[in-house]
C-alpha cells in the first residue's frame, strides 16, 4: 500500500506541477484542482498542441514512456483520471 501511496503522490505532484508550468497555469488555480475538476474540453490552455506537450513534460518528469496506444481520451477527462493513468504508469515502471 505503502508504495501506492507514494506513486499517488508523486504523480499528483507532478501533474500540479507539470500543468502550472507548460501550460501557464497559475500555481494558485492548479493547487485547488479536485478529484474530478474537467481538463480537455473544460480548460482553454489544454488543447491538442498543449496535449502533446503535457504528455513529454510528463515523460521526463516522471521518467516514464507513454505510447500512443497507452492513452484514450478519458485519460483527460478529470484531473483524477489523468493523475490515475500517471499513478499506473509510475507503477507498471518499478516492475
Amino acid at each position: 500500500m505503502r508504495t501506492k501511496d507514494t506513486h499517488e503522490r508523486v504523480a499528483d505532484s507532478e501533474l500540479r506541477q507539470s500543468l502550472a508550468e507548460t501550460l501557464g497555469i497559475d500555481d494558485a488555480r492548479v493547487a485547488g484542482f479536485g478529484e474530478d475538476t474537467p481538463l480537455f474540453g473544460a480548460l482553454p490552455e489544454l488543447d491538442s498542441l498543449a496535449v502533446a506537450t503535457l504528455l513529454t513534460d510528463l515523460e521526463d518528469r516522471l521518467d516514464i514512456i507513454i505510447d500512443d496506444d497507452d492513452l484514450d481520451a478519458e485519460a483527460f477527462e478529470t484531473f483524477g483520471t489523468l493523475r490515475a493513468f500517471l499513478q499506473t504508469k509510475l507503477a507498471a515502471k518499478r516492475h
